[in-house]
């Protein structure tokens, strides 16, 4: 079994203050949600935050890659970044980076994580692969987690999908970077291959567990496909409903369960908030275009008043009130099952 990436996270984690911080985030999470009045103590046990909103290739269901994001793109500027993690690096155990764009885009992405990482705070990214031309520079930064897309076995699979890039080239960054992190005698960043399961590319989920451990990869993930409109049925989603988070009936699409209503509960406006480029925290990563900011940092504000602000405690009201009002809530995975497998192809 890979137990490498569990013992890190649990090594950044399992530190008195980030103890005593999760615990006050989940206490007032279930106290919210008894009393039906929002509150939230400490800061964010985890935080996603976007370097860049731009993306170089132009997948089909993504807002990025369409080009229809509604705000506005740009680059985190490092210095607000900083004073973020510095903020913080004794409380927030994990760290994402990535939201709507490609992380490596960002000419300082690397000494971003090496500075979040330095800090204690467990780093993960996620990313179309098509810029791990320095590996070691890859390795030397810190980065604990890395995810890289590969939507297919074959070129012309892989490119049914991401429109614009190249697969041989993604392969042999995969490749490269396992070899250097056994060069350098690394066992960071665990790399995940990530394959979201499409009508066009199920039949090669044995193709993509075989790739991924010839190239060197720890982990293989095959992930359900976010649709929005049900015209993408046909197009995208698998035949297996096995493969799907959503149930079609009489050619209306929702969520498996959906019948059940959306239910007005929602742990991540307790647990994982997002800070996009701009410094605009909004509830969550599946608030893509930015509607519902919760203020900035980029004006001055820190995350903890934030985070315990009035603006995020009204927006946890109506969550707890109605949270059917809001169509990313009626198209969201909590408590939906968002990966089909997780399989270990590197075992230590």
């Amino acid at each position: 079994m890979n137990i490498r990436e569990p013992r890190i996270i649990l090594r950044k984690s399992l530190q008195p203050q980030k103890i005593w911080n999760a615990s006050k985030a989940l206490a007032s999470y279930a106290l919210s949600h008894a009393t039906g009045e929002p509150r939230a103590w400490g800061l964010p046990p985890v935080l996603m935050v976007e370097p860049t909103a731009y993306c170089n290739l132009r997948c089909p269901l993504c807002p990025s890659g369409t080009r229809t994001l509604r705000r506005e793109r740009g680059f985190m500027d490092v210095a607000l970044f900083k004073r973020v993690v510095d903020e913080i690096r004794c409380h927030t155990a994990m760290m994402l980076l990535w939201n709507q764009g490609e992380p490596f885009l960002h000419k300082d992405f690397l000494e971003m994580a090496r500075y979040a990482s330095a800090a204690g705070i467990f780093t993960q990214t996620s990313t179309n692969g098509h810029f791990l031309n320095d590996p070691d520079a890859v390795v030397r930064s810190g980065l604990d987690s890395l995810i890289v897309s590969l939507d297919g076995a074959t070129p012309e699979t892989y490119e049914r999908y991401r429109v614009g890039g190249d697969f041989l080239q993604v392969v042999e960054g995969i490749r490269e970077l396992t070899a250097a992190k056994q060069r350098l005698r690394s066992e960071t960043p665990i790399v995940h291959v990530q394959f979201i399961l499409f009508r066009h590319n199920e039949h090669e989920i044995g193709e993509v567990h075989r790739l991924a451990k010839e190239l060197g990869a720890d982990k293989v993930t095959c992930k359900t496909a976010q649709i929005y409109a049900p015209d993408d049925v046909e197009t995208f989603l698998p035949s297996d409903e096995h493969y799907r988070r959503y149930e079609v009936v009489d050619g209306a699409i929702s969520l498996k369960d959906g019948h059940q209503g959306v239910p007005n509960d929602c742990r991540r406006l307790w647990i994982q908030p997002t800070l996009n480029w701009d410094g605009t925290l909004t509830p969550c990563c599946f608030d893509k275009h930015g509607d519902f900011p919760l203020g900035s940092v980029a004006d001055g504000a820190s995350m903890r008043e934030l985070w315990n602000g009035e603006a995020f405690n009204r927006f946890r009201k109506l969550v707890l009130t109605n949270r059917a009002r809001f169509e990313m809530c009626r198209n969201c995975t909590e408590g939906i099952k968002l990966n089909v497998s997780e399989k270990d192809v590197r075992v230590q």
